[in-house]
Protein backbone atom coordinates (compact mmCIF):
# COMPACT_ATOMS: atom_id res chain seq x y z
CA UNK A 1 0.00 0.00 0.00
CA UNK A 2 1.31 3.44 -0.93
CA UNK A 3 2.00 6.13 1.65
CA UNK A 4 -0.79 8.72 1.43
CA UNK A 5 0.47 12.31 1.61
CA UNK A 6 -1.95 15.05 2.62
CA UNK A 7 -0.86 18.37 1.12
CA UNK A 8 -2.51 21.31 2.93
CA UNK A 9 -2.54 24.75 1.32
CA UNK A 10 -4.38 28.04 0.94
CA UNK A 11 -5.40 29.26 4.39
CA UNK A 12 -6.42 32.44 6.15
CA UNK A 13 -3.41 34.42 5.02
CA UNK A 14 -2.42 37.34 2.82
CA UNK A 15 -0.20 34.80 1.04
CA UNK A 16 -3.14 32.55 0.17
CA UNK A 17 -2.66 32.57 -3.61
CA UNK A 18 1.10 31.99 -3.37
CA UNK A 19 0.39 28.95 -1.18
CA UNK A 20 -1.86 27.53 -3.93
CA UNK A 21 0.92 27.91 -6.50
CA UNK A 22 3.57 26.35 -4.24
CA UNK A 23 1.28 23.42 -3.36
CA UNK A 24 0.44 22.79 -7.00
CA UNK A 25 4.15 22.61 -7.80
CA UNK A 26 4.80 20.25 -4.87
CA UNK A 27 1.88 17.96 -5.72
CA UNK A 28 3.02 17.67 -9.33
CA UNK A 29 6.53 16.75 -8.15
CA UNK A 30 5.43 13.88 -5.89
CA UNK A 31 6.24 10.45 -7.34
CA UNK A 32 2.83 8.80 -7.85
CA UNK A 33 4.41 5.38 -8.20
CA UNK A 34 5.46 5.63 -4.54
CA UNK A 35 2.80 7.87 -3.01
CA UNK A 36 -0.87 8.71 -3.13
CA UNK A 37 -1.72 12.39 -2.72
CA UNK A 38 -4.75 13.96 -1.04
CA UNK A 39 -5.00 17.73 -1.60
CA UNK A 40 -6.66 19.68 1.21
CA UNK A 41 -7.48 23.29 0.35
CA UNK A 42 -8.19 25.71 3.21
CA UNK A 43 -10.35 28.62 2.07
CA UNK A 44 -9.85 32.24 3.09
CA UNK A 45 -12.59 31.80 5.70
CA UNK A 46 -10.98 28.64 7.11
CA UNK A 47 -13.04 25.80 5.61
CA UNK A 48 -11.31 22.61 4.44
CA UNK A 49 -12.04 20.94 1.08
CA UNK A 50 -10.68 17.99 -0.85
CA UNK A 51 -11.27 16.76 -4.40
CA UNK A 52 -9.61 16.23 -7.77
CA UNK A 53 -10.64 19.70 -8.99
CA UNK A 54 -8.09 21.14 -6.56
CA UNK A 55 -5.27 19.65 -8.64
CA UNK A 56 -5.79 22.01 -11.60
CA UNK A 57 -4.43 25.51 -11.08
CA UNK A 58 -6.80 26.98 -13.70
CA UNK A 59 -9.81 26.01 -11.56
CA UNK A 60 -8.87 28.63 -8.95
CA UNK A 61 -10.02 31.39 -11.31
CA UNK A 62 -13.55 30.62 -10.07
CA UNK A 63 -13.17 29.17 -6.58
CA UNK A 64 -16.90 29.00 -5.67
CA UNK A 65 -17.59 26.99 -8.82
CA UNK A 66 -14.63 24.71 -8.15
CA UNK A 67 -15.70 23.99 -4.58
CA UNK A 68 -19.13 22.81 -5.73
CA UNK A 69 -17.32 19.74 -7.08
CA UNK A 70 -15.27 19.23 -3.90
CA UNK A 71 -16.07 17.79 -0.47
CA UNK A 72 -15.85 19.82 2.73
CA UNK A 73 -13.84 17.87 5.32
CA UNK A 74 -12.31 18.10 8.76
CA UNK A 75 -9.97 16.21 11.08
CA UNK A 76 -10.73 15.45 14.70
CA UNK A 77 -8.16 16.78 17.23
CA UNK A 78 -7.84 13.29 18.69
CA UNK A 79 -4.41 11.75 19.06
CA UNK A 80 -3.87 8.92 16.58
CA UNK A 81 -6.88 9.66 14.36
CA UNK A 82 -5.37 10.40 10.95
CA UNK A 83 -8.66 10.27 9.02
CA UNK A 84 -10.41 12.99 7.09
CA UNK A 85 -14.16 13.22 7.75
CA UNK A 86 -16.93 14.58 5.58
CA UNK A 87 -19.02 17.48 6.80
CA UNK A 88 -22.75 16.83 6.53
CA UNK A 89 -24.73 18.80 3.91
CA UNK A 90 -25.88 21.24 6.60
CA UNK A 91 -22.35 21.86 7.81
CA UNK A 92 -22.63 19.54 10.81
CA UNK A 93 -19.95 17.06 11.75
CA UNK A 94 -20.23 13.56 10.33
CA UNK A 95 -18.37 10.35 11.16
CA UNK A 96 -18.26 9.27 7.52
CA UNK A 97 -14.62 9.18 6.46
CA UNK A 98 -13.20 10.20 3.13
CA UNK A 99 -11.79 7.26 1.19
CA UNK A 100 -8.36 7.71 2.72
CA UNK A 101 -6.34 7.88 5.88
CA UNK A 102 -3.49 10.35 5.79
CA UNK A 103 -0.08 8.90 6.62
CA UNK A 104 2.00 12.07 6.34
CA UNK A 105 1.10 15.76 6.05
CA UNK A 106 3.11 18.29 4.07
CA UNK A 107 1.95 21.80 4.99
CA UNK A 108 2.41 24.31 2.18
CA UNK A 109 0.74 27.17 4.04
CA UNK A 110 2.57 30.47 3.71
CA UNK A 111 2.20 33.26 6.23
CA UNK A 112 -0.20 33.69 9.14
CA UNK A 113 -2.36 30.82 10.41
CA UNK A 114 -0.14 28.26 8.72
CA UNK A 115 3.56 29.04 8.72
CA UNK A 116 3.42 30.60 12.19
CA UNK A 117 2.85 27.39 14.18
CA UNK A 118 -0.95 27.61 14.30
CA UNK A 119 -1.54 24.71 11.93
CA UNK A 120 1.45 22.78 13.21
CA UNK A 121 -0.15 22.81 16.67
CA UNK A 122 -3.19 21.04 15.24
CA UNK A 123 -0.99 18.37 13.69
CA UNK A 124 0.94 17.93 16.94
CA UNK A 125 -2.35 17.39 18.80
CA UNK A 126 -3.33 14.67 16.34
CA UNK A 127 0.16 13.16 16.41
CA UNK A 128 0.36 12.72 12.64
CA UNK A 129 3.80 12.85 11.01
CA UNK A 130 4.34 16.10 9.14
CA UNK A 131 7.16 17.77 7.27
CA UNK A 132 8.55 21.10 8.35
CA UNK A 133 9.14 23.06 11.52
CA UNK A 134 7.19 22.25 14.68
CA UNK A 135 4.98 24.73 16.52
CA UNK A 136 7.76 26.50 18.44
CA UNK A 137 10.24 26.74 15.56
CA UNK A 138 7.49 27.93 13.21
CA UNK A 139 6.38 30.65 15.61
CA UNK A 140 9.93 31.83 16.28
CA UNK A 141 10.82 31.77 12.59
CA UNK A 142 7.70 33.65 11.55
CA UNK A 143 8.01 36.48 14.06
CA UNK A 144 10.82 38.75 12.87
CA UNK A 145 11.31 40.27 16.33
CA UNK A 146 11.62 37.00 18.24
CA UNK A 147 13.76 35.53 15.48
CA UNK A 148 16.26 38.40 15.60
CA UNK A 149 16.44 38.19 19.40
CA UNK A 150 17.34 34.49 19.19
CA UNK A 151 19.85 35.01 16.40
CA UNK A 152 21.60 37.90 18.18
CA UNK A 153 21.80 35.83 21.38
CA UNK A 154 23.63 33.16 19.35
CA UNK A 155 26.11 35.59 17.74
CA UNK A 156 24.44 35.49 14.33
CA UNK A 157 24.67 39.01 12.87
CA UNK A 158 21.43 40.95 12.27
CA UNK A 159 20.95 44.65 11.47
CA UNK A 160 20.12 47.05 14.28
CA UNK A 161 16.40 47.34 14.95
CA UNK A 162 13.72 48.53 17.34
CA UNK A 163 10.19 47.22 17.73
CA UNK A 164 6.87 48.24 19.22
CA UNK A 165 3.18 47.39 19.10
CA UNK A 166 0.58 49.32 17.15
CA UNK A 167 -0.99 50.47 20.43
CA UNK A 168 2.39 51.75 21.66
CA UNK A 169 2.81 53.63 18.40
CA UNK A 170 -0.51 55.43 18.63
CA UNK A 171 -0.02 56.15 22.34
CA UNK A 172 3.64 57.26 22.20
CA UNK A 173 4.23 58.18 18.58
CA UNK A 174 6.60 61.10 19.17
CA UNK A 175 8.80 59.13 21.57
CA UNK A 176 9.05 56.20 19.16
CA UNK A 177 9.87 58.49 16.24
CA UNK A 178 12.64 60.08 18.31
CA UNK A 179 13.93 56.63 19.33
CA UNK A 180 13.98 55.57 15.69
CA UNK A 181 15.87 58.66 14.61
CA UNK A 182 18.44 58.56 17.43
CA UNK A 183 18.96 54.77 17.49
CA UNK A 184 18.80 53.94 13.79
CA UNK A 185 18.70 57.14 11.75
CA UNK A 186 17.35 57.23 8.21
CA UNK A 187 16.79 55.36 5.98
CA UNK A 188 14.95 52.53 7.74
CA UNK A 189 12.84 49.55 6.71
CA UNK A 190 9.43 49.15 8.37
CA UNK A 191 7.88 45.68 8.51
CA UNK A 192 4.93 43.86 10.07
CA UNK A 193 6.56 41.40 12.46
CA UNK A 194 4.80 38.27 11.26
CA UNK A 195 4.22 38.50 7.51
CA UNK A 196 6.22 37.43 4.50
CA UNK A 197 6.20 37.94 0.73
CA UNK A 198 7.19 41.61 1.19
CA UNK A 199 3.61 42.48 2.21
CA UNK A 200 3.33 45.65 4.29
CA UNK A 201 7.06 46.36 4.03
CA UNK A 202 8.37 49.79 3.06
CA UNK A 203 11.37 52.09 3.17
CA UNK A 204 11.30 55.39 5.08
CA UNK A 205 13.89 58.08 4.36
CA UNK A 206 12.37 60.79 6.54
CA UNK A 207 9.80 61.37 9.28
CA UNK A 208 6.79 61.72 6.97
CA UNK A 209 7.63 58.45 5.22
CA UNK A 210 8.12 56.74 8.58
CA UNK A 211 4.61 57.77 9.63
CA UNK A 212 3.14 56.40 6.38
CA UNK A 213 5.09 53.13 6.51
CA UNK A 214 4.17 52.36 10.13
CA UNK A 215 0.56 53.17 9.34
CA UNK A 216 0.64 50.67 6.47
CA UNK A 217 2.44 47.96 8.47
CA UNK A 218 -0.07 48.27 11.31
CA UNK A 219 -2.84 47.23 8.92
CA UNK A 220 -1.34 43.74 8.85
CA UNK A 221 0.12 43.11 12.31
CA UNK A 222 0.02 44.36 15.88
CA UNK A 223 3.82 44.16 16.27
CA UNK A 224 6.00 46.36 14.08
CA UNK A 225 9.76 46.17 13.54
CA UNK A 226 11.87 49.05 12.23
CA UNK A 227 15.34 48.15 10.95
CA UNK A 228 18.41 50.04 9.87
CA UNK A 229 18.47 50.01 6.08
CA UNK A 230 21.68 48.89 4.39
CA UNK A 231 21.76 51.17 1.34
CA UNK A 232 24.40 49.38 -0.69
CA UNK A 233 22.85 45.99 -0.16
CA UNK A 234 23.00 42.72 -2.01
CA UNK A 235 20.30 40.17 -1.17
CA UNK A 236 21.30 36.52 -1.13
CA UNK A 237 19.18 33.46 -0.35
CA UNK A 238 20.20 29.98 0.77
CA UNK A 239 17.96 26.97 1.39
CA UNK A 240 18.57 24.48 4.21
CA UNK A 241 17.24 20.91 4.31
CA UNK A 242 17.19 18.44 7.20
CA UNK A 243 16.77 18.89 10.94
CA UNK A 244 18.66 20.93 13.52
CA UNK A 245 21.11 18.07 14.16
CA UNK A 246 21.82 17.08 10.57
CA UNK A 247 21.27 19.40 7.61
CA UNK A 248 22.68 20.48 4.26
CA UNK A 249 22.74 23.85 2.52
CA UNK A 250 21.96 24.66 -1.11
CA UNK A 251 23.73 26.78 -3.66
CA UNK A 252 23.03 30.51 -3.29
CA UNK A 253 20.74 32.74 -5.31
CA UNK A 254 20.72 36.48 -5.79
CA UNK A 255 17.18 37.81 -6.39
CA UNK A 256 16.99 40.67 -8.85
CA UNK A 257 14.79 43.47 -7.54
CA UNK A 258 13.16 46.33 -9.42
CA UNK A 259 13.00 48.71 -6.42
CA UNK A 260 14.87 49.31 -3.14
CA UNK A 261 13.07 46.31 -1.66
CA UNK A 262 12.31 42.99 -3.32
CA UNK A 263 8.60 43.37 -4.00
CA UNK A 264 5.67 40.94 -4.13
CA UNK A 265 5.66 41.34 -7.93
CA UNK A 266 9.42 40.68 -8.14
CA UNK A 267 9.05 37.51 -6.09
CA UNK A 268 5.96 35.86 -7.47
CA UNK A 269 4.97 37.34 -10.81
CA UNK A 270 8.27 37.17 -12.63
CA UNK A 271 8.62 40.94 -12.26
CA UNK A 272 5.71 41.50 -14.65
CA UNK A 273 2.53 39.57 -15.31
CA UNK A 274 1.07 36.26 -14.26
CA UNK A 275 1.46 34.63 -10.85
CA UNK A 276 4.04 31.90 -11.33
CA UNK A 277 5.57 31.32 -7.91
CA UNK A 278 8.96 32.01 -6.43
CA UNK A 279 10.87 30.01 -9.04
CA UNK A 280 9.77 32.46 -11.77
CA UNK A 281 11.31 35.54 -10.16
CA UNK A 282 14.40 37.06 -11.71
CA UNK A 283 17.52 35.70 -10.04
CA UNK A 284 21.12 34.60 -10.47
CA UNK A 285 21.82 30.96 -9.55
CA UNK A 286 24.43 30.46 -8.33
CA UNK A 287 25.04 33.93 -6.95
CA UNK A 288 28.25 35.49 -8.18
CA UNK A 289 30.20 35.79 -4.94
CA UNK A 290 33.74 35.05 -3.75
CA UNK A 291 34.19 31.47 -2.53
CA UNK A 292 34.87 32.59 1.05
CA UNK A 293 31.70 34.71 1.19
CA UNK A 294 29.62 31.88 -0.28
CA UNK A 295 30.88 29.51 2.42
CA UNK A 296 30.19 32.04 5.18
CA UNK A 297 26.63 32.67 3.99
CA UNK A 298 25.99 28.92 3.85
CA UNK A 299 27.40 28.58 7.37
CA UNK A 300 25.18 31.38 8.71
CA UNK A 301 22.14 29.89 6.98
CA UNK A 302 22.84 26.54 8.58
CA UNK A 303 23.39 28.12 11.99
CA UNK A 304 20.12 30.05 11.68
CA UNK A 305 18.31 26.79 10.87
CA UNK A 306 20.01 25.06 13.80
CA UNK A 307 19.49 27.62 16.58
CA UNK A 308 15.82 28.02 15.65
CA UNK A 309 15.43 24.19 15.81
CA UNK A 310 14.10 24.06 12.26
CA UNK A 311 13.04 20.99 10.33
CA UNK A 312 12.26 20.11 6.73
CA UNK A 313 13.13 22.71 4.12
CA UNK A 314 13.60 26.42 4.84
CA UNK A 315 15.09 29.40 3.05
CA UNK A 316 17.37 31.86 4.85
CA UNK A 317 17.62 35.34 3.34
CA UNK A 318 20.72 37.39 4.07
CA UNK A 319 21.90 40.92 3.29
CA UNK A 320 25.44 41.76 2.23
CA UNK A 321 26.54 45.36 2.81
CA UNK A 322 28.59 45.91 -0.34
CA UNK A 323 30.33 48.92 1.26
CA UNK A 324 31.80 46.80 4.08
CA UNK A 325 31.23 43.16 2.97
CA UNK A 326 29.40 42.61 6.28
CA UNK A 327 26.81 39.82 6.14
CA UNK A 328 23.53 40.02 8.08
CA UNK A 329 20.82 37.38 8.37
CA UNK A 330 17.58 39.07 7.37
CA UNK A 331 14.94 36.37 7.92
CA UNK A 332 14.06 32.70 7.61
CA UNK A 333 11.12 31.33 5.65
CA UNK A 334 10.15 28.04 7.28
CA UNK A 335 7.79 27.16 4.40
CA UNK A 336 9.50 28.93 1.50
CA UNK A 337 7.81 29.83 -1.76
CA UNK A 338 7.94 26.91 -4.22
CA UNK A 339 9.62 25.00 -1.33
CA UNK A 340 12.86 26.40 -2.81
CA UNK A 341 12.94 23.44 -5.19
CA UNK A 342 14.80 25.49 -7.81
CA UNK A 343 17.72 25.96 -5.40
CA UNK A 344 17.85 22.23 -4.72
CA UNK A 345 17.68 21.38 -8.40
CA UNK A 346 20.68 23.70 -8.91
CA UNK A 347 22.40 21.82 -6.04
CA UNK A 348 21.75 18.44 -7.69
CA UNK A 349 18.58 17.31 -5.90
CA UNK A 350 15.50 16.92 -8.10
CA UNK A 351 12.08 18.11 -6.92
CA UNK A 352 10.70 14.57 -6.57
CA UNK A 353 13.68 13.58 -4.42
CA UNK A 354 13.20 16.73 -2.32
CA UNK A 355 9.61 15.62 -1.64
CA UNK A 356 10.94 12.12 -0.78
CA UNK A 357 13.30 13.64 1.77
CA UNK A 358 10.51 15.69 3.35
CA UNK A 359 8.40 12.55 3.82
CA UNK A 360 11.33 10.65 5.33
CA UNK A 361 12.16 13.53 7.66
CA UNK A 362 8.53 13.63 8.84
CA UNK A 363 8.50 9.91 9.60
CA UNK A 364 11.92 10.06 11.28
CA UNK A 365 10.83 12.85 13.63
CA UNK A 366 7.59 11.09 14.49
CA UNK A 367 9.51 7.92 15.39
CA UNK A 368 11.88 9.90 17.61
CA UNK A 369 8.99 11.64 19.35
CA UNK A 370 7.24 8.34 20.04
CA UNK A 371 10.22 7.35 22.18
CA UNK A 372 9.82 10.35 24.50
CA UNK A 373 7.74 10.40 27.67
CA UNK A 374 4.69 12.67 27.49
CA UNK A 375 2.63 11.34 30.40
CA UNK A 376 2.85 8.99 33.39
CA UNK A 377 0.81 5.81 33.75
CA UNK A 378 0.19 6.43 37.47
CA UNK A 379 -3.08 8.04 38.49
CA UNK A 380 -2.36 10.33 41.46
CA UNK A 381 -6.04 10.28 42.42
CA UNK A 382 -5.78 6.52 43.06
CA UNK A 383 -2.61 6.75 45.17
CA UNK A 384 -4.13 7.23 48.60
CA UNK A 385 -2.80 10.33 50.31
CA UNK A 386 -1.38 12.29 47.39
CA UNK A 387 -2.41 15.61 45.85
CA UNK A 388 -4.90 16.64 48.53
CA UNK A 389 -4.55 20.36 47.99
CA UNK A 390 -5.48 20.37 44.34
CA UNK A 391 -2.60 22.70 43.45
CA UNK A 392 0.73 21.72 41.89
CA UNK A 393 3.40 21.38 44.58
CA UNK A 394 0.94 20.36 47.29
CA UNK A 395 -0.11 23.91 48.25
CA UNK A 396 -3.60 23.90 49.74
CA UNK A 397 -6.12 25.88 47.68
CA UNK A 398 -8.34 28.26 49.59
CA UNK A 399 -11.58 29.78 48.36
CA UNK A 400 -12.19 33.31 49.62
CA UNK A 401 -15.64 34.84 49.38
CA UNK A 402 -16.27 38.57 49.48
Amino acid sequence: MKTNIGVFFGGRSTEHEISIISANQAINAINREKYDVTPVYITKDGKWFTGTKLLELANYRDIPAMLKDCEEVYMRPIYGDYNLYYMSPKGLFSKKTVDCRLDVVIPVLHGANGEDGTFEGILDSIGIPYAGCDTLASANGMDKITMKMILRENDIPVVDYIWFTDRQWFASKEQLIEKTETTLGYPVIVKPANLGSSIGIGCARDRSELLARVEDASRYASRIIVEHMVEQLQEINCSVLGDCDEYQTSVLEEPIKSTDILSYTDKYMGGSKGAKGMQASAKRIPAELPVEMTSEIQRLAGETFRVLSCHGVSRVDVIVDKATSQIYVNEINTIPGSLSFYLWEATGLTFDRLMDKLVLLALKRNTARSQKTFSFSQNIFAMGGGAKGGVKGGVKATCVSK
